[in-house]
């Protein structure tokens, strides 16, 4: 387990350290950002991933291809998701997944993924704010989304005030959990 855990961080840092030094923008999402804004608050309510989620532009796509691939990540897509497998034998539970600013994930989603011009840098790599990344997860809403939600919720980064936040069906949808966090 715990080797489990330190692969999907040195894939992280690495993915970081060859987007940064190629001078890509781009911003750590998903259950990762949510780990590094929950360590601020409470280290011990920090709950593991297995994957790493880097929203980038999509114009910014041949660079990201041509330095992960000379990094050795292997480019891959399956069902609309483009990713890089940590070498030839990676596999796509693990892999580096990719998702594009200013876009919808999916067609029926209410919203897009944020652009990148507005990110909190403060870590050892560029996240998402944590406004974005909770309409991200209200917006995809899916089991591991709502645990995330429900992490933040529980260490108090999410409040009662946050649903006015959100257009009313992601506001629903937070204040679903917060009047039922247990579910």
């Amino acid at each position: 387990m715990v080797r489990a855990v330190e692969k999907v961080k040195q894939r992280l840092l690495r993915t970081t350290r060859v987007l940064q030094k190629a001078d890509i923008p781009f911003a750590v999402i998903g259950g990762n950002a949510v780990a590094a804004w929950v360590s601020r608050v409470d280290e011990a309510a920090v709950r593991n991933t297995a994957d790493v989620d880097i929203l980038i532009r999509r114009e910014d796509f041949d660079r990201v291809r041509v330095a992960m691939e000379a990094d050795g990540f292997v480019f891959g897509q399956s069902m609309n998701i483009d990713f890089f497998l940590d070498g030839p034998d990676g596999k796509i539970r693990d892999a580096v997944h990719l998702l594009y600013a200013s876009e919808k994930v999916k067609e029926q989603y209410s919203s897009t993924t944020p652009s990148l011009d507005h990110l909190d840098t403060q870590g050892q790599f560029p996240i998402v704010q944590i406004e974005d990344l909770v309409r991200m997860k209200l917006t995809s809403f899916r089991r591991k989304d709502q645990v995330h939600l429900l992490d933040m919720i529980g260490i108090e980064i999410i409040d009662d005030s946050w649903p006015a936040r959100f257009a009313s069906e992601l506001g629903d949808r937070l204040q679903q959990l917060l009047d039922d966090p247990d579910g």
